[in-house]
């Protein structure tokens, strides 16, 4: 894939994958997180969530980070009405310090694994630090061919039960889930079907057509089932 043009296409989205605002609203609650918390948004995209949190907790202090350096630099300039209390960088989450009473990661474990991410933030966590992750997840039961299409370049996916394994296997226990399904999806796939009729109303490179086709092929995919399709948003802490 032409990385000029994929980002050409997710440059100036909201966010970078399925989620609302009721989604974080409700992992914060869950874990318990309040007051002058430190919190990590890891892989961060262009800052929905991270912007998300830095509301629902007016007295975090909250680092977000992502490998793209263009999407941290949109998070910093999304979050910049809340001042010093809001950072955003390009890093690795493969390497965060913390200490953390909160890691945030929505869509982007999948890059470390969940077992290997969870063994790594381990160190970054507080005596009472949590982690809500959002991870792919099948239903169970036949699949459609379009949910087959749609996860065809994840293999790892499983069903909750494996996701349920992946967290034990890193010495933590599961607090609850709840699937990401639906609206959250038409949260992040509406944009992007508008910026890709966008950009086809210009002049169009090659290399920008096969990745607006990529996009338009997954939404259509995603559209095909959307009752189908999920992740699995997870807030676990280390047992």
């Amino acid at each position: 894939m032409d990385l000029t043009a994929f980002f050409t296409l997710h440059k100036d989205l909201p966010r970078e994958g399925p989620g609302l605002p009721e989604d974080v609203r409700w992992a914060v609650e869950l874990a318990g997180t309040h007051g002058e918390a430190r919190i990590c948004d890891a892989g961060c995209g262009p800052g929905a969530d991270t912007e998300t949190l830095a509301e629902l907790l007016p007295d975090a202090w909250i680092d977000a980070l992502d490998l793209h350096a263009p999407f941290a630099e949109a998070t910093a300039a999304r979050c910049a009405r809340f001042g010093p209390r809001v950072k955003a960088w390009s890093g690795s989450m493969a390497d965060l310090a913390g200490p953390y009473d909160l890691i945030w990661c929505a869509g982007a474990m999948y890059f470390l694994g969940v077992t290997e991410a969870l063994s790594a933030w381990r160190g970054a966590l507080t005596r009472a630090g949590k982690v809500a992750f959002s991870e792919p997840v099948l239903l169970g039961g036949s699949e459609p061919q379009a949910v087959r299409d749609f996860w065809a370049e994840y293999p790892a996916i499983t069903g909750e039960a494996g996701i349920v394994e992946r967290v034990e296997r890193a010495g933590y226990r599961m607090l609850d889930r709840r699937l990401i399904i639906g609206a959250p999806w038409e949260a992040y796939y509406a944009p992007m079907e508008a910026r890709i009729a966008e950009l086809r109303a210009g002049p169009v490179s090659e290399a920008l057509e096969a990745v607006l086709a990529e996009g338009a092929a997954e939404i259509a995919q995603w559209r095909a089932a959307p009752d189908r399709i999920a992740y699995l948003l997870c807030v676990v802490d280390p047992a």
